[in-house]
């Protein structure tokens, strides 16, 4: 890239309660090889316990700041930083991932080579405690519950935050985020964007390592957070529609791990042994029947949980 072609970047990153491994994205982000003096960073702490010490874990870095955002949910937290981003090019990851050295620098050339480019959404790398020995929720996560973004973009026309670059101007246009969405708020602002006319691009050079999870309770808490997204968005349609969803998904739900064990079992490859198998279709037993109990719990009138 020439130096004309560097505009100025602001990237996003919203945390909650996660002090470690946002220390390690901001890392991360001051070693990037775009000109430091062409991007700023801007943290958004979304209500964070007062023993994570955000202020002090910020602070040395020149180039980040600190902004508050009280009402839960990543994306309130995103749309603060949006309203106070000098960029006029706008970035978004999350405090858990590690964006590679020329994250900004790809995800910028990405956006400028691309003609009336809405978003560009970059590969998000699942990364493992020990590599050599995932474990059954490390596997799970990595072949059926990444973020598959080509997918996201290709057939769905959207990007994950973890991993997105955009123009200010078409924040703009089409606005910011639902900031009362606690999940999902990616795919409906990218669908607005895609709606509007904007082209979406999957762009397989910006990188950034998203750690998989490893814990029933991680998973759990993400199982919850999806739900309660998904269920939100959908009370945005009609009565008719839905209910229409409600119950398809929860009929899917109930059925789906059933008949993805035989799959597991039997043809996919993937899994090397019989005990990976198996376990893996636990562990989706597992989510399945939160995604169940969680739908029925919001449909009883039960608030969105954050995550």
């Amino acid at each position: 890239m020439t130096q004309s072609s560097f505009p100025f970047v602001s990237v996003i990153v919203p945390v909650f309660n996660d002090a470690i491994r946002l220390k390690q994205c901001l890392l991360a982000l001051e070693q990037q090889t775009y000109p430091h003096h062409r991007y700023e960073v801007v943290v958004v702490d979304n209500g964070s316990d007062a023993d994570q010490h955000m202020g002090e874990l910020v602070l040395p870095f020149e180039q980040a700041t600190l902004v508050y955002e009280s009402q839960p949910g990543s994306y309130a937290a995103r749309n603060r930083g949006i309203a106070v981003a000098k960029g006029t090019v706008i970035a978004f990851t999350d405090a858990d991932c590690t964006p590679a050295f020329d994250w900004i620098e790809q995800g910028v050339r990405a956006l400028l080579v691309t003609p009336n480019c809405g978003f560009v959404a970059g590969k998000i790398e699942p990364s493992f405690l020990d590599k050599a020995h995932p474990t059954p929720i490390e596997l799970y996560e990595s072949l059926w519950y990444a973020l598959p973004q080509q997918e996201f973009v290709e057939k769905h026309h959207f990007g994950a935050t973890a991993n997105m670059f955009t123009f200010a101007r078409v924040i703009q246009q089409v606005g910011a985020f639902d900031g009362s969405l606690k999940s999902n708020g990616d795919r409906e602002w990218g669908q607005r964007v895609h709606a509007a006319g904007y082209q979406p691009v999957y762009a397989e050079t910006v990188c950034v390592t998203h750690p998989a999870r490893h814990s029933f309770q991680q998973l759990y808490a993400r199982a919850r957070r999806i739900t309660g997204g998904r269920y939100d968005l959908q009370r945005k349609h009609s009565f008719l529609k839905r209910n229409s969803l409600f119950v398809f998904n929860l009929v899917k739900y109930l059925i789906a791990p059933i008949l993805m064990v035989g799959f597991n079992l039997f043809l996919d490859r993937r899994l090397k042994t019989v005990q990976q198998k198996i376990q893996v279709s636990l562990v989706m037993f597992f989510v399945s029947y939160v995604y169940v109990i969680e739908m029925l719990r919001l449909k009883c009138g039960g608030t969105s949980y954050r995550g």
